[in-house]
């Protein structure tokens, strides 16, 4: 924690363990308890120097660069939510070593800060250990969905693994991540290969919407069914290629929109769910496997479906009964 008395400059020296990360989240990690939004004004403004020149938040650092970070005055103690959330990460770790680990990520929580956002998953998980000097996320999970979140404890670590990710529907890669999902309607058939494209593109409401299109980046997505309710089905989506919203927007494309999404869902349908008590998409990430990039161990982490999921298949299942 900064010293709320603080009043001179203070210089910081990039470690190698800190080279390549971005001055935000070196500037985070150094600021612990300064609001997001206070460390981007003073970025901005030229407070901050690297190597005596100004930088922006997206600059990577290299080891030996030096950091002129100003004189920050900081609550003494950080926010009920920040703490309340890392109390739960320490209960919601699946896997760990010495190089990455696997945490539960629970729906309604975003994996980090945005412009709505004070903070989010990394940023507790940083406030939670100060002494790890690298924690840095591998890929992102959507907000409103839970389940498997890869975290990095070094930049060695972190490239391979987003190697893998940006590569991993070549099978040499060794990666592979799987998710459940209720979807609406009885399915027909069993095993199905989606292969649509996927374009971003933005409402007039400024909303982010991704669309299949012919001229998208390449998306695909295998689903097969797991068990089948009076008007839905479970199923398992694995994710071939790793685009925005694909799990949500090939389900719809297929015409089995996923229970509880809002932006590509089924209104009725939603509603039916809501009276059985969903309250979340139901969206998890069950299953992460992968090489490990330092030991070529295969790593396989499940995290099992959430309590208020669990729920509703209870509620489905006595409704067919």
């Amino acid at each position: 924690m900064v010293d709320p008395h603080e009043h001179h400059s203070r210089i910081v020296q990039v470690s190698e363990s800190h080279g390549g990360q971005r001055l935000d989240n070196f500037l985070i990690a150094q600021l612990k308890g300064v609001p997001r939004s206070h460390i981007y004004r003073i970025v901005r403004t030229g407070q901050v120097r690297v190597n005596r020149s100004r930088a922006k938040p997206q600059s990577r650092l290299q080891p030996g660069d030096q950091v002129r970070i100003p004189p920050i005055r900081t609550a003494a103690r950080q926010s009920p939510v920040a703490t309340a959330g890392q109390r739960k990460l320490a209960q919601r770790v699946l896997f760990e070593d010495d190089d990455l680990l696997v945490v539960d990520k629970p729906s309604g929580a975003a994996v980090h800060a945005g412009t709505a956002i004070e903070t989010g998953l990394i940023d507790w998980l940083r406030a939670a250990r100060p002494e790890q000097p690298y924690v840095e996320l591998v890929h992102r999970l959507d907000r409103d969905t839970s389940g498997c979140l890869l975290i990095a404890k070094n930049r060695n670590t972190l490239l391979a693994l987003q190697a893998m990710f940006r590569l991993h529907s070549d099978p040499q890669t060794r990666i592979s991540k799987s998710y459940l999902a209720l979807v609406k309607g009885r399915w027909q058939g069993g095993l199905r290969h989606v292969n649509a494209p996927l374009r971003k593109n933005t409402v007039r409401s400024g909303e982010r919407v991704v669309r299949v299109a012919d001229d998208g980046r390449r998306a695909l997505s295998r689903f097969r069914p797991r068990e089948t309710f009076a008007a839905s089905t479970l199923v398992d989506i694995e994710l071939i290629t790793g685009r925005t919203h694909q799990a949500r927007v090939h389900a719809a494309h297929l015409g089995y929109p996923i229970a509880g999404d809002t932006k590509y869902g089924d209104k009725a349908f939603n509603a039916l769910l809501r009276d059985r008590g969903l309250k979340r998409l139901f969206l998890h990430a069950s299953t992460l496997e992968f090489e490990h990039p330092a030991t070529g161990r295969n790593i396989q982490v499940h995290c099992p479906l959430p309590d208020e999921l669990e729920s509703i298949l209870t509620t489905l299942k006595s409704d067919a009964d």
